[in-house]
């Protein structure tokens, strides 16, 4: 009997594609090259954000994706724009229906969703090889109103709080803040007696935009309910964005309304913060560039609201897109799969930004270009060793301050919680309605009026998405 096909590619051809079977020396590691794909076209052209921990591109994919396609007769190119370019580029390429067959966004791209290709097959496929997705990942991927997966989420980044051990040390705080309510106690202090403010960005950026949606969550409200209808315009936004505009008085400068992904960042390098919120990537940058700052940098998970809920949103979301115009959608999906099958190096080479999307993927045997974890058999193994103990501690630094990031999953959530991360919630967040909301209270409007204007900008693109049929919810 003929094997079915499920969008042009069989299952069959997925595996021969992404079958592990060959290893090949790369530059300083091991790379596992599935054997010649089947089906495969003779080019894959791929375009994705430059890493924030220079040496994953360097040193490790751009060399992993070329072996692959030497190995399966592809040509493979990478291209690295900056973050801030991946939205515009990508949808200029959309627009003009040519550029690449992958495109890796660092945020839901569901407001993309009737461009891009159905990717259900190999979502489905990679479950079956690696285990069951981490539901983060799926709901940043799918959309249950119309049963699609516009993307493939192949990683994540842990979102903690960073903060200035010394600092919190001289107010009472040595282990750092546990609640949001901490931020203005401890914060606001350190900022009155120590002249160092806090870091969470009010503008149109990234990091803006996951600390307001942690707030919010952290408050017991959001944009949307489970059941996708907008909820913003409640008593408990109110008591959000009131504590926001009073952080921002006690604990902050102006200069967060003009910040840009890496500037909270560069704070805290320069020694400008003593809270931020954002993945390790600072930490690591600090590492090379200002090792004493680097080494009074410790971590905390989510902070508490005023009802003890803890929700942070990830820092990144990897999501490859295959565009509608690509002729090499077998060739991409085959790809992402040998990706997955590596995520060991993934993970060791993007020093531990990266988080599988699937922690239950086997580890390889032999060589793999990283000292070796005796009794790692899961990327899950990995991890938990990894993050007990950091093997990118500087010398004499203490090894385990990642520790309390280890369960990370449990209080990490996507950008659409608690409900899908629709083609709404993409183009909620991609215009930046919520952080412009914060912003505006901080300023001195009324928290009533703000969080009013940006319910009506949302219940405006609800609508027009709910026309097509992409959103659920009747409000």
């Amino acid at each position: 009997m003929k094997e079915k096909k499920a969008k042009g590619i069989s299952r069959r051809d997925l595996i021969k594609g992404a079958g592990a079977g060959l290893l090949v020396a790369g530059l300083g590691s091991n790379i596992i090259i599935p054997g010649r794909a089947y089906s495969a076209g003779k080019e894959l052209k791929i375009l994705q954000w430059a890493h924030f921990v220079p040496r994953y591109d360097k040193e490790w994919f751009d060399s992993f994706a070329k072996q692959w396609g030497d190995a399966n007769g592809v040509k493979v190119t990478v291209d690295h724009v900056h973050i801030s370019q991946v939205v515009s580029r990508a949808s200029a390429e959309l627009a003009a229906g040519q550029g690449h067959d992958l495109i890796e966004f660092f945020a839901p791209p569901s407001h993309l969703e009737p461009a891009v290709q159905d990717l259900t097959d190999v979502n489905k496929e990679a479950e079956k090889m690696f285990g069951k997705q981490l539901d983060l990942a799926k709901r940043s991927s799918y959309n249950p109103n119309t049963n699609k997966f516009f993307g493939f989420c192949h990683g994540w980044v842990i979102d903690p709080g960073d903060y200035r051990k010394s600092l919190w040390e001289k107010v009472g705080k040595p282990e750092g803040p546990e609640t949001w309510q901490d931020l203005i106690t401890y914060g606001g202090a350190i900022k009155e007696k120590h002249g160092v403010q806090l870091g969470i960005g009010l503008s149109q950026e990234l990091d803006s935009n996951m600390a307001a949606r942690a707030l919010l969550w952290s408050y017991d409200t959001g944009v949307q309910d489970a059941n996708e209808n907008v909820i913003i315009n409640n008593k408990r936004t109110v008591e959000a964005v009131k504590f926001m505009a009073e952080l921002y008085k006690k604990a902050m400068t102006p200069e967060v309304f003009a910040w840009g992904a890496a500037s909270n960042n560069r704070a805290l390098i320069a020694g400008r913060a003593s809270y931020i919120l954002n993945s390790v990537s600072a930490y690591r940058s600090g590492q090379k560039k200002n090792p004493k700052i680097a080494r009074d940098v410790f971590f905390v998970p989510a902070l508490k609201g005023p009802r003890g809920t803890q929700w942070a949103s990830e820092h990144v979301i990897y999501n490859y897109t295959v565009p509608n115009y690509s002729k090499n959608a077998d060739t991409a999906k085959q790809f992402l799969l040998a990706l997955v099958a590596n995520y060991d190096q993934s993970m060791y080479f993007s020093e531990l930004y990266n988080s599988p999307a699937f922690f239950d993927a086997p580890v390889k045997s032999g060589n793999r270009g990283y000292p070796g974890v005796k009794g790692a058999k899961k990327m899950r193994d990995l991890h938990n060793t990894w993050f007990a103990k950091d093997p990118f501690a500087l010398p004499g630094e203490a090894t385990d301050k990642l520790k309390g990031l280890r369960d990370a999953e449990k209080w990490s959530t996507a950008v659409g919680h608690p409900g899908p991360s629709s083609p709404a919630v993409g183009e909620v967040f991609g215009t930046f309605v919520v952080p412009n909301m914060m912003a505006n209270a901080a300023r001195g409007m009324k928290p009533e009026l703000a969080i009013e204007q940006a319910e009506a900008l949302i219940k405006i693109i609800y609508a027009k998405w709910r026309e097509k049929g992409l959103v659920g919810g009747k409000s």
